[in-house]
């Protein structure tokens, strides 16, 4: 594994005892929140709830902050059912475990930004949003020579400015059409029944490495496939096609 030349790594046991102080933080406000999207600006333009309708592809969204202990059976899951999706990035993550984005790439998923400390982006100003989007993309492209194109707001929290900075660096905002909200509620049928419930072509589909989440996922897989869905990456699934609704 190539050395990253990032000031920040000179810091890894600093990194690491904020993260988990931030991460407590967030996740006492997420369960404040209910689990929702905290954006106020569902009605910018340029963000995709989904894919194109008319179709069958659907995607598993995986966003990765936490959990690695449940990474490695999530991708052997999707492995014997051969099974490719998006995997959205944070960048302190992305620092502290370099070998398990690799094998995730090597995969052949497709690598996705999440930001890199997991703020609220609505409530960041331009060059916040900037830093945050960039210096992940940077950390990604440094380890793994590639270069993504997507950004997922963490929490949902997103605004004008949000989209407009993702898009100066070449990335399309990503919400999601349904939320297993699988980090609070530790129940693999309930994580299910979210999954599929009302499903629909174009469908972008939130989940978390959790155990429970990992428990569900082979029952998941299976029923789209069973009803004639196409899992796929998430720029597979929004190919074409720009719905905020």
């Amino acid at each position: 594994m190539k050395k990253i030349h990032f000031k920040v790594l000179k810091f890894r046991k600093w990194i690491v005892n904020s993260l988990i102080v931030f991460l407590l933080a967030v996740f006492s406000a997420l369960a404040f929140w209910g689990g929702s999207a905290i954006s106020s600006s569902s009605t910018v333009s340029g963000v995709y709830y989904n894919g194109d309708k008319n179709s069958k592809n659907v995607s598993l969204m995986i966003n990765v902050y936490w959990g690695t202990e449940y990474l490695d059976g999530m991708l052997e899951v999707l492995k014997e059912n051969d099974v490719k999706t998006t995997f959205f990035i944070g960048g302190t993550w992305a620092v502290l475990n370099e070998d398990m984005l690799q094998k995730i790439y090597n995969d052949g998923h497709e690598i996705a930004n999440h930001g890199y400390h997991h703020k609220d982006h609505n409530k960041l100003d331009e060059q916040g949003n900037l830093n945050e989007i960039s210096t992940t993309h940077s950390i990604v492209k440094e380890l793994l020579n590639y270069e993504m194109t997507l950004f997922a707001p963490p929490s949902g929290a997103y605004d004008k400015t949000t989209v407009s900075c993702a898009s100066s660096l070449g990335y399309k905002t990503i919400m999601w059409t349904r939320d297993t909200v699988d980090w609070r509620d530790k129940d693999a049928e309930l994580i299910y029944s979210r999954a599929i419930k009302n499903a629909k072509g174009g469908d972008l589909i939130l989940m978390h490495p959790t155990e429970k989440t990992l428990e569900a996922l082979p029952k998941i897989i299976t029923w789209f496939k069973d009803n004639g869905f196409n899992l796929t990456t998430v720029s597979n699934t929004i190919d074409g096609s720009l719905n905020q609704n």
